[in-house]
């Protein structure tokens, strides 16, 4: 069972910026559970975050694979990113956009962190089964 962080643990930004490539090859299920956890902020700003993917590196692609609404508050947000359809995808990457507003300093200041954590297919069948409809 693969599990990693997409972005290290204690990871402060002011600005855009992307974490480093996971290598997801090794993973036995498509599935993996994203939590994002925001531990540092400044009143009046954002973050968005998006996860991309691809063959390796070189090839993430252009249009985001799955992406967290936009958080404002300390707090740990999951995501779900299910890959089955897209066997192609080896590699994933965060990449975070940040603003600011309001009085003070507009430099925005985050420390957050993303754990991957695959996700069992038991799990997931069991998720899928409580969202069926009746």
């Amino acid at each position: 069972m693969l599990d990693t962080y997409l972005v290290p643990d204690k990871t402060t930004v002011t600005a855009k910026g992307d974490g480093p490539v996971v290598d997801i090859s090794a993973a036995g299920n498509r599935a993996f559970l994203l939590q994002l956890e925001i531990t540092g902020v400044v009143e009046q700003e954002a973050l968005e975050l998006s996860v991309f993917g691809g063959p390796d590196e070189a090839g993430l692609g252009k249009a985001p694979l799955g992406s967290f609404p936009q958080q404002f508050y300390p707090g740990t947000y999951p995501l779900l990113l299910e890959l089955s359809a897209t066997s192609e995808v080896k590699a994933l990457r965060a990449h975070w956009e940040v603003n600011r507003w309001g009085r003070g300093p507009e430099t925005p200041w985050f420390e957050f962190r993303v754990k991957l954590t695959e996700v069992s297919p038991e799990l997931l069948r069991e998720r899928q089964a409580r969202h069926l409809p009746r």
